[in-house]
């Protein structure tokens, strides 16, 4: 079942993590779905993202480059173990890109 269709009761025990791009394609999935039972800060999420893909060697060398949107508001340049994500909601690495 996709997140978006999951009933609100189980979203209300997971945090999504979406990848995007070069992310994506490091992470070799769109997203994750981590099982929570409280709230847990970007640097707890971002371990977890790697724990879940030990065979992807970039892959924190990607994110680490990503900018992060939670719940569609950009994280900026906030300390990490300070930004608190809450079961429900969701995080998007974005990795930088050219153009515009």
């Amino acid at each position: 079942m996709a997140p978006d269709s999951a009933p609100a009761s189980q979203r209300e025990t997971q945090i999504i993590v979406r990848y995007w791009a070069s992310a994506r394609a490091a992470a070799g999935v769109n997203e994750d779905v981590l099982d929570v039972d409280e709230p847990l800060t970007l640097t707890e999420i971002r371990a977890r993202a790697l724990a879940l893909h030990p065979d992807a060697p970039t892959l924190e060398r990607v994110i680490g480059a990503c900018s992060v949107l939670v719940d569609d508001e950009p994280a900026g340049r906030r300390d990490p173990d300070t930004v608190r994500v809450r079961p429900g909601q969701s995080v998007e690495f974005l990795p930088p890109f050219a153009g515009g």
